[in-house]
C-alpha cells in the first residue's frame, strides 16, 4: 500500500489595490476600484475548480489552508465565510488544521478581522514590511508605519496566531533602520516573523529600474542582525526566512519543505499531488480574466506535467535545504507526518 504525504490546500486570490514595484506574484491591480472585483464570480469560479479537483484527492484529508494573493483580505466577511463553508462541504479538514489568510495593513480593521476570525480563520499573516514611512513609500506600499502598528494590534485582539511578514536591505535602509524595524516586530509578541531580503524579480520595475539597494556586505551585516535580534526575543530560526515561538511554526509552509501535497486553486495557483502512479504537478489559468472565462467550460488547468523519477531528488533537496535543523531532523519529521 502506497503512503501519501500529507495535502495542505491553497487558495489564491489575485488582486491588489495597487500592485508594489517589486512583486512578481500573480496580482493585479483592482483597475476601477475596489467595487469592480467580481467577488461572487470569483468565489462561484474557486468552488468549481476545487469539485473538479476531488477526484484526485479522493479520501485525503486537508492539513492546513493557505488563503493568499494578491490581498485576500480585500474579501468580505460575508465572501470568506462562504469559501471556507464550501470548503468544509467538500473537504475533510483536521480538526486542528491551520488556516492562514494574508492581509494587508489599510485594507482591514476591527470589524473585518472578527468576521474572519468568526469564519473560521485561525491564523493571520500581516504583509507588514517595514515599520518606517520613507521605506514603505520607497516600496510602493500603501499603508503608513501608524496602519502598520494599527493592524498588529487588531490582529492580536482576534487572533493569537499571527505572522508578520517583514522585508530589509531595502532602498537606501541603514543598519540602524534595519535592526528597528526587527525590534518593533518582535515588540509586539506575535507567535511567527518571516523577514525577507528585497530581491530584484525579473519582470517587475524594480528589476528594470533597480533603486540605490545596500552593498552585499551591509545585506550581510543586516541578516546576522536579524538572526541574533530574534533569537534574542526568544524566536526559533527555523527555516531561510521564518523564525517562530515554540509550537508556532508555520504548518503550512513546513509540509511545502517537507515535501507534502498541496492542492492550488484560483488564478495562477500551482500544485503538487501524489498517487500510486507518481507526482503529478499543476498550474491554473493565471490571468483573472481567463480563470473566471475558464469557469464556463471547467477548464481550470492551463498546464499539467508528470514529475520523473530523475527530477524528485533534486526538488526534494531544493525544499529541504530551506530548512535550519539538518535532514536527519527533516526524515525523521517526514517519516513522522506520513505516518
Amino acid at each position: 500500500m502506497t503512503t501519501l504525504p500529507p495535502l495542505a490546500l491553497y487558495v489564491h486570490y489575485p488582486w491588489c489595490v495597487r500592485k508594489c514595484p517589486y512583486c512578481d506574484f500573480n496580482s493585479h491591480e483592482a483597475k476601477g476600484g475596489l467595487d469592480n472585483i467580481p467577488e461572487d464570480a470569483y468565489l462561484a469560479a474557486l468552488i468549481a475548480d476545487l469539485e473538479a479537483a476531488l477526484p484526485q484527492i479522493w479520501g485525503r484529508r486537508i492539513v492546513s489552508v493557505f488563503i493568499g494573493g494578491g490581498t485576500p483580505s480585500l474579501l468580505s466577511g460575508q465572501g470568506l465565510d462562504r469559501l471556507l463553508m464550501a470548503l468544509r462541504a467538500r473537504l475533510t479538514l483536521l480538526p486542528d488544521a491551520e488556516i492562514t489568510l494574508e492581509a494587508n495593513p489599510g485594507t482591514v480593521e476591527a470589524g473585518k478581522f472578527a468576521a474572519f476570525r468568526a469564519a473560521g480563520i485561525n491564523r493571520i499573516s500581516l504583509g507588514i514590511q517595514s515599520f518606517d514611512d520613507r521605506h514603505l513609500a520607497a516600496l510602493g506600499r500603501i499603508h503608513s508605519a501608524a496602519e502598520a502598528r494599527h493592524a498588529v494590534d487588531l490582529a492580536l485582539r482576534q487572533f493569537d496566531n499571527v505572522n508578520l511578514d517583514l522585508m530589509y536591505a531595502l532602498p537606501q535602509q541603514t543598519l540602524a533602520e534595519a535592526r528597528r524595524d526587527i525590534e518593533t516586530a518582535a515588540a509586539c509578541g506575535v507567535a511567527h516573523l518571516s523577514a525577507y531580503h528585497l530581491t530584484l524579480e525579473p519582470n517587475t520595475p524594480f528589476h528594470h529600474t533597480p533603486p540605490p539597494l545596500p552593498d552585499d556586505d551591509l545585506a550581510a551585516d543586516m541578516q546576522d542582525m536579524v538572526e541574533a535580534t530574534l533569537a534574542g526575543a526568544g524566536y526559533q530560526h527555523y527555516e531561510t526566512s521564518a523564525f517562530a515561538r515554540a509550537q508556532r511554526r508555520s504548518a503550512h509552509n513546513l509540509n511545502y519543505w517537507l515535501f507534502g501535497d498541496y492542492l492550488g486553486i484560483g488564478a495562477g495557483a500551482h500544485g503538487k499531488i501524489s498517487s500510486p502512479n507518481g507526482i503529478i504537478r499543476e498550474v491554473r489559468r493565471k490571468h483573472p480574466r481567463d480563470y473566471l472565462a475558464a469557469a464556463a467550460k471547467n477548464d481550470f488547468v492551463q498546464e499539467r506535467k508528470s514529475v520523473g523519477s530523475d527530477e524528485l531528488p533534486f526538488e526534494f533537496m531544493m525544499n529541504a535545504l530551506r530548512l535550519t535543523e539538518g535532514l536527519n531532523w527533516l526524515r525523521r519529521s517526514a517519516q513522522a507526518c506520513w505516518k
